[in-house]
């Protein structure tokens, strides 16, 4: 009897693994632009420089909020992960809050429970612009501070988780502002006119 030969159909290989969301996301950990006093106005997600961090267990985040003369409240957003679209401001899984202005100072809140990679957004709410000129327009939106967060911590979120929880123990306490920005690697970002202690309020 003849051997039967049966074709050999080629089937595309399917790919079991996730994309390392900690290397290929786009986020930004220090928020604020170029014009205006309110959307220039330092801000920093108290992350990793990848902008990627998981808080873990206890659900602690922090923001740094810089110096000026008339600050603004301070709006926090949740919302799932979407690699091909841009957050989205209600729905499921997504929870905002509105700080009260503040000056100068650290901020430390809990995030919502983390169970699926989250994007976190921090910016401040400005008041609205008026015409500079014809063609010239003042930005009213200060451009956010962008993160990731992860429902499984990695070796790089303990230093962050550690400075968060150290840091919570002196609420409603001042701190030096050295201090706190060697503990998340700003010290090169800052710029002038912060003062030396700053209030740590948790919210």
């Amino acid at each position: 009897m003849a051997a039967v030969v049966l074709p050999v159909i080629a089937l595309p290989q399917i790919s079991l693994a996730q994309p390392n969301l900690r290397a290929s996301f786009p986020g930004r950990r220090i928020g604020g632009g170029t014009r205006g006093e309110c959307s220039a106005r330092f801000l920093a997600n108290l992350v990793p420089a990848s902008s990627v961090f998981s808080p873990g267990a206890g659900q602690l985040i922090g923001l740094l909020e810089g110096p000026t003369a008339s600050p603004q409240p301070l709006k926090i957003s949740f919302a799932p992960y979407r690699p091909d679209a841009a957050p989205v401001s209600s729905g499921p899984g997504v929870s905002q809050r509105l700080l009260p202005a503040s000056p100068a100072s650290l901020v430390l809140i809990s995030a919502p429970a983390i169970k699926a990679p989250t994007s976190w957004e921090s910016t401040y709410r400005c008041p609205e612009g008026a015409a500079a000129g014809e063609l010239d327009f003042v930005q009213s939106a200060s451009p956010p501070a962008v993160s990731l967060l992860l429902p499984q911590p990695e070796a790089v979120d303990q230093p962050i988780q550690a400075a968060l929880q150290k840091l919570h123990k002196a609420c409603g306490r001042s701190l030096p502002l050295a201090e706190i920005a060697a503990a998340f690697k700003l010290t090169d970002s800052l710029g002038s006119g912060w003062p030396e202690q700053l209030p740590v309020r948790c919210l």
